[in-house]
């Protein structure tokens, strides 16, 4: 799992001037637009972010599984972890939240096996499997 100090290492420290650096206003593809109505068309995301965020949509639609992302919940938030004093790998956006409303921090997550497995493919952790259950999160496994 990529920790805040991976990230502060490679990143630098979350700040708002970073973000110019490493992040970039994604345009997602329209066919991944319509396949999967829930996602925005524009992410604020890491450019580390986007070939394994395309794989992982890619994979979804690919398996038939595109009506269970019923909501795009975020990606870059400038926070430290919920309870913590590290920070969040949503401060680096190479995390992102889906399907939130069913999946809330610290509760047994609702999330199907097949749709976390189109994000484990693509490369991401699933915060379903800590110890603190997060299963709305999905965060880069290496950056």
């Amino acid at each position: 799992m990529v920790t805040s100090i991976q990230c502060i290492n490679k990143y630098g420290t979350p700040t708002i001037q970073m973000e110019f650096k490493h992040l970039i206003l994604w345009d997602v593809p329209e066919n991944i637009n319509r396949a999967i109505p829930a996602l925005p068309n524009k992410i604020y995301c890491n450019k580390d972010l986007i070939a394994p965020l395309l794989k992982a949509f890619q994979n979804i639609i690919d398996r038939g599984l595109t009506k269970e992302v019923k909501t795009w919940d975020g990606c870059f938030n400038i926070r430290k972890k919920r309870g913590a004093k590290s920070w969040s790998t949503h401060s680096w956006a190479i995390s992102i939240d889906i399907n939130a409303a069913w999946n809330a921090f610290g509760k047994q997550p609702q999330m199907s096996p097949e749709l976390v497995k189109c994000f484990t493919d693509a490369g991401f952790d699933w915060g379903g499997t800590w110890t603190k259950k997060d299963g709305m999160h999905f965060q880069l496994k290496a950056i």
